[in-house]
């Protein structure tokens, strides 16, 4: 599966009295899709999973990939600290229809997190699960930083596709793309190289029999006309075939592709969005993303483009804002820009606190002309 672009890890909004608010889930998503993010992360750090029920976690999950968009690839965030406890939440991302599963590092007896622990806790989940696996590294939040070795060996098991990187550490980047270069997979594409997955083929598959039963419909209506014209202009004798090609398969109104891909290495801090991509990451889930889609997007597309003097000017133009309003003030910065770009952030649970008058102003400040 392709994993290529922006993808958001939405935040989960609630009422002033802590209960999740699951219609403002479907506002952000459907504004989401309308934007050229890839796909989007649903319950990851900046989602509060961690801070939610697991019946919460399973309702938000169920409601944001009910507003999204078809064609944007759609990760699930499932995991826990356990292998079970992770594939119970994998197994029903899988029945709602999720493309992918993000699954954070078993963080909390760190001591006994060796090489060996992690390599059966993901060899475990990938082998049961249904849906490809994101490993998420996020040492910043739990404490631990899984070793780039241990990704390196991962990455040959065929049901883990990828890594969302968020420490930061650019030479461990750079040591992932270059240990995991020999893997190479299939993945489908439309004509235009943009991620097929089995929800799309299975939604395409959908339309197209609809369709055909509604022209049947309309033809039963119509009488024989179209007979009739056939029986009146016989097929040429000895005309030539139509070419084709065995590289595009047709289904329903989506033309596919095969595409060969590695081992996809993403990475999760904005500020350093550009230098990361050109390291050879292939794209990123970005809290800045939530309020700035598009300004992290131009990042991506001015590379994807080779500009790369422009994708340095759009990188500075968030550095700074991505690491005060991220990594400084965390959820709760997140939201409030959110709240500054038309889109809807409100409170974060206990034990994050409001933000102050000051931080919001700087906040303010920062996020002044960046806009999505």
């Amino acid at each position: 599966m392709l994993l290529s672009g922006i993808f958001p890890p939405i935040t989960t909004p609630f009422y002033p009295d802590g209960e999740v608010y699951y219609k403002k889930i479907e506002a952000n998503v459907e504004r989401y899709s309308r934007t050229p993010v890839a796909g989007i992360v649903v319950q990851g750090s900046t989602g509060e999973a961690i801070l939610l029920s697991d019946q919460e976690r399973r309702d938000v999950l169920k409601a944001a990939l009910a507003a999204a968009a078809p064609n944007k690839v759609m990760v699930a965030g499932t995991g826990m600290e356990s292998a079970r406890e992770t594939l119970y939440l994998t197994e029903y991302a899988g029945q709602l229809g999720y493309d992918a599963a993000m699954v954070r590092t078993p963080h909390y007896y760190k001591k006994q997190m060796l090489p060996a622990n992690l390599l059966a806790f993901y060899r475990t989940v990938a082998d049961r699960s249904a849906l490809p696996i994101v490993i998420y590294n996020f040492p910043q939040a739990t404490g631990y930083d899984i070793p780039a070795e241990v990704v390196i060996e991962l990455a040959g098991h065929s049901n883990i596709i990828a890594i969302k990187e968020s420490s930061g550490n650019l030479e461990k980047v750079k040591q992932m793309v270059e240990g995991t270069r020999n893997i190479k997979r299939q993945a489908t594409v439309t004509e235009t190289f943009e991620a097929v997955t089995p929800r799309m083929v299975k939604a395409a598959l959908a339309e197209s029999e609809k369709q055909s039963r509604e022209l049947v419909s309309v033809a039963s209506l119509a009488g024989t006309a179209e007979s009739m014209e056939r029986r009146a202009s016989p097929p040429v004798q000895g005309a030539p075939a139509k070419p084709s090609s065995t590289a595009v398969t047709v289904v329903g109104k989506l033309k596919t592709r095969p595409k060969e891909v590695g081992f996809q290495v993403m990475v999760g801090a904005a500020h350093q969005l550009e230098p990361s991509l050109a390291l050879g990451a292939v794209g990123a889930i970005l809290a800045f993303a939530c309020p700035a889609p598009m300004a992290c997007y131009e990042i991506y597309a001015a590379l994807n483009d080779g500009d790369t003097t422009l994708a340095r000017e759009k990188q500075e133009r968030v550095r700074l804002a991505a690491q005060r309003v991220v990594g400084d003030l965390g959820v709760p910065g997140v939201k409030y820009a959110m709240d500054l770009n038309g889109y809807y952030g409100g409170a974060s649970r206990p034990p994050f606190l409001p933000l102050s008058g000051e931080q919001k102003a700087a906040i303010e400040k920062l996020m002044a002309g960046i806009k999505s």
